[in-house]
């Protein structure tokens, strides 16, 4: 048949002839596809009961069926009718008989794309035939399945229990008639249908939204049931925009049940007006297996959470509407066209790559020549994505198309004409402003462009502008008011006329069916401490025609809502106002952020005023235990340099701590600590240790005995929650009659002693933290001390640097004290160095032990001898 074309009569016109060419070519195509249709819909519908009846997957049905064929020498068809038979001879009485197969019925032009009448015989069903509708009685499917009438519901189906089904239908009952009827369905209608006719009463269904996935990632609606075509157009198009269930469904490739309006609303953009008209949804992405190519969703009117077994029917209802859903999606490309493809060359493909990247309108058009070589029509074979025709297609939805076949009105027309010109001379054609008519869903659609196209080789570059973009741009305004949160008002002061968009009402929660609020009827919908405010701003913009932007609250039947209203008049010429126009804005969200915002910030005040509070008294605490002399002191015959710098960071203060004190014996006792934390518990922990210390010395205890008692303290008297407090320590004992120095440590950095231009860390004894382990140890070593030495004691503030190693900012230490004492500072060696450390983040302690020279007047002083004496015990 493709060659068979339409008897048009002798001279016909070429546009006639051309026309004719693509009908025939479409009749034969058709042809195929309803051949092809009404094998894929007797597989499907075998499928189906195969799914109902063993309870597996779309998947493994069809490995059944296969398996069933292949061991009993059938055909996958025959074994489909076979399987098909034995569930009509099963078949209850009173059961609808199985409907003829798609390729005997009409099919209605898809949304979006140009109507076309094309002869076909069998079109018109008899009344007796299987699925046409009865004039009387309960409305019905075209497969014959009842339809629950939405409009006049039950009264009293609400009393049943929305997540239970009638215990008399099974489920695989039900998912046996539903896949009965999707083999002779249509298109998303009437799958829409279907759903709430088969389902609706055993799920609590009451609408159903059914979504394809577009090419650009947006959703479209296929089909729906139980919702005004008002809210159907309004939500027709939803772009690739995060916040809606329907996208969130498919890109996570889960269903979504949507049971808390109140959550639900502040996580997603509801489908409605009022949104809270179905408290109860679930989207579900179909295949649930696979890259979704839609997303059908179940919307009930009374709340409630969906039961696992009503989530399970669902579930498998959407796992069997994966087939024609994948069908009506698109018609498959055409082999021609595909094998064209494939020959299409590198010049085809670098203009596409252009195309992908350009602004505006354009697409790249490829001659389809007849045998004599003749052009006969134009494919396009790129798309700039930008590129919209009257219809709505957009980008790559028109990669593909013929152009007679979908834009039938141009054969003959001055702009075919235009680009046969172009294509042979290679000339730019470019064509007046005409106005281009298109039938969309039964719809007549004009728009005015104006088209330009060049040659490119054996091609047609083309692009256009159009004149008209009213539709477009309400569109978007729709969509901007819808995703803003905010709607437009008009009210007209002389026909007192009063006009709302959609979504003013929403922000008011206002029906539908009720008229929109005039300027003397809003202040009534007040809260009352925001009354005198809205009031005077209306009036002044009533008689000064000041423009106001006001916030107040209204209540509603969801609460208190914040709302912002923007408007300003217009006036005669006299001045007057005879119109104001603005928009309404809901703020609530944005308030609900605001006041959380400001009790956090409230909180973080206090909280901040609480620590500085805390800083202070620790302070206060920390300079009367731990006074810092301005110079230096005598103990036994020795030079103390000491030095305390806080941290430049942080609120709090620290632990660090020091002693240096003079005993009974005349001997000396110096000490350097530093409790782990900071704060009021640090610093008493500090006192605690530093009284404690001074105690025991004084009363003759040895040092190892000491430091038992303090580790013990602190394991029994610890005051943090989460366990006992911790703390190092490094303490010496200093006998000036032998210049012997006993010391020991409890987990502390080693002292450093410089002698004679060279700076050593002394051989550590052993100790652990204090308030670490109950069975700790502690040993002590003695040293010699000698005219000119230096011993210092620190804190880890002195030498610690994020990131490095600790042994490194030892060594730092050594070469430091070591240049320092070559260069003659000596003096207040403690304090110099603890200058020297900037953008310190711990506190920093030093005690600078220093050995004075001997007189050069005195006679000689007997001492240890020369070189370090070193004892372990």
């Amino acid at each position: 048949m493709k060659g068979d074309v339409a008897p048009v009569g002798e001279g016909a016109a070429p546009e006639v002839v051309a026309l004719a060419k693509v009908v025939a070519r479409l009749r034969s195509e058709l042809a195929d596809m309803e051949g092809v249709a009404a094998t894929t819909a007797v597989v499907e519908r075998a499928k189906g009961v195969l799914m109902a009846q063993a309870g597996v997957s779309d998947a493994r049905a069809y490995e059944l069926l296969l398996e069933r064929a292949g061991r009993r020498g059938r055909s996958l068809l025959e074994e489909c009718w076979i399987t098909l038979g034995q569930v009509s001879a099963t078949r209850p009485q009173g059961r609808t008989p199985p409907q003829p197969p798609l390729s005997s019925r009409p099919r209605p032009p898809a949304r979006g794309t140009a109507r076309i009448s094309l002869p076909n015989a069998a079109a018109t069903l008899p009344k007796s035939a299987p699925g046409a509708v009865p004039a009387s009685g309960p409305r019905r499917h075209p497969t014959g399945h009842p339809i629950a009438d939405r409009r006049d519901p039950d009264p009293d189906s609400g009393r049943r229990d929305p997540g239970r089904r009638d215990p008399g239908r099974e489920p695989r009952e039900l998912l046996a008639r539903f896949a009965d009827g999707l083999a002779a369905v249509h298109g998303g209608d009437d799958i829409a249908e279907l759903l709430v006719g088969v389902l609706g009463e055993a799920a609590g269904l009451d609408a159903v939204m059914i979504y394809v996935v577009a090419p650009a990632g947006s959703l479209d609606l296929a089909g729906s049931a139980g919702i005004d075509e008002a809210l159907a157009e309004q939500w027709r198009h939803i772009p690739p925009l995060s916040g809606v269930a329907a996208h969130a469904a498919v890109a996570g490739r889960r269903a979504l049940w949507l049971e808390d309006p109140v959550q639900d609303a502040r996580r997603y953009l509801l489908i409605g007006n009022p949104p809270g008209r179905w408290p109860a949804r679930a989207w579900i992405p179909v295949p649930p297996d696979g890259p979704p190519r839609a997303a059908v969703g179940f919307l009930r009117t009374r709340p409630g959470p969906f039961a696992a077994d009503t989530r399970d029917l669902l579930r498998q209802a959407a796992r069997l509407c994966a087939g024609p859903l994948g069908a009506a999606e698109g018609a498959p490309e055409r082999a021609g066209d595909a094998a064209g493809a494939g020959e299409r060359d590198d010049r085809t493909a670098s203009v596409r790559l252009i195309l992908e990247t350009l602004a505006g309108p354009a697409v790249l058009l490829t001659p389809l020549r007849s045998e004599t070589g003749e052009v006969e029509d134009y494919r396009i074979d790129a798309a700039a994505p930008e590129s919209v025709d009257v219809a709505g297609r957009r980008g790559k939805e028109l990669v593909g198309r013929r152009i007679l076949e979908t834009y039938p009105t141009l054969a003959g027309a001055a702009l075919w004409e235009g680009y046969l010109k172009a294509l042979v001379t290679g000339t730019r054609y470019e064509g007046e402003p005409f106005v281009y008519e298109e039938v969309v869903a039964g719809v007549p659609r004009q728009s005015v462009y104006s088209v330009r196209a060049c040659g490119l080789g054996d091609h047609l570059v083309v692009s256009w502008t159009s004149h008209d973009t009213g539709r477009r741009e309400a569109r978007r305004l729709a969509d901007m008011q819808r995703l803003g949160n905010l709607g437009w008002a008009d009210w007209n002061l002389v026909t007192d006329t009063v006009t709302w968009s959609e979504q003013a009402r929403a922000v008011f929660d206002r029906d539908p069916g009720l008229e929109p609020l005039s300027l003397e009827e809003l202040p009534r919908h007040l809260v009352a401490e925001d009354l005198p405010r809205l009031s005077a701003a209306l009036e002044r913009l009533l008689t000064a025609g000041d423009p106001i932007d006001q916030p107040f609250r209204i209540a509603t039947g969801r609460g208190v809502r914040h709302v912002r209203i923007v408007a300003e008049a217009r006036t005669d010429a006299d001045g007057n106002p005879v119109e104001v126009q603005g928009f309404f804005q809901d703020l609530t969200a944005q308030r609900d952020v605001e006041l959380a915002l400001r009790d956090s910030e409230r909180a973080v005040l206090l909280q901040r005023g609480m620590l500085q509070a805390e800083r202070a008294l620790a302070a206060r605490l920390q300079d009367t235990l731990l006074p810092i002399p301005e110079q230096s002191l005598e103990l036994a015959g020795l030079c103390i340099d000491v030095a305390y710098v806080p941290a430049d960071s942080g609120i709090n203060v620290g632990g660090d701590w020091y002693s240096a004190i003079e005993l009974p014996d005349r001997s000396a006792l110096f000490v350097v600590g530093d409790v782990a934390g900071h704060g009021l518990a640090a610093v008493g922990t500090m006192a605690q240790l530093r009284f404690t210390t001074k105690g025991m010395t004084v009363t003759g205890s040895a040092l190892p005995d000491v430091l038992n008692r303090l580790n013990t303290l602190l394991l029994h008297t610890g005051s943090d929650p989460a366990g006992s407090a911790t703390a190092t320590m490094v303490m010496a004992r200093y006998q000036p009659w032998d210049r012997r120095l006993t010391w020991v440590r409890a987990g502390h950095l080693a002292p450093l002693l410089v002698r004679g231009g060279r700076a050593e860390f002394l051989e550590q004894p052993r100790g652990s933290l204090l308030g670490a382990v109950f069975d700790a140890s502690y040993e002590e070593s003695v040293i010699a001390l000698l005219p000119g030495d230096h011993l210092l004691l620190y804190t880890d503030g002195l030498v610690e640097e994020p990131g490095e190693d600790i042994g490194a900012g030892l060594d730092r230490l050594a070469d430091t004290v070591v240049r320092l004492l070559r260069e003659g500072r000596g003096e207040n060696l403690a304090r110099t160095l603890a200058a020297l450390r900037t953008a310190q983040r711990d506190d920093i302690c030093v005690l600078d032990i220093h050995v004075p020279d001997p007189d050069p007047d005195a006679g000689p002083e007997e001492g240890p001898e020369a070189g370090p004496v070193v004892e372990m015990g």
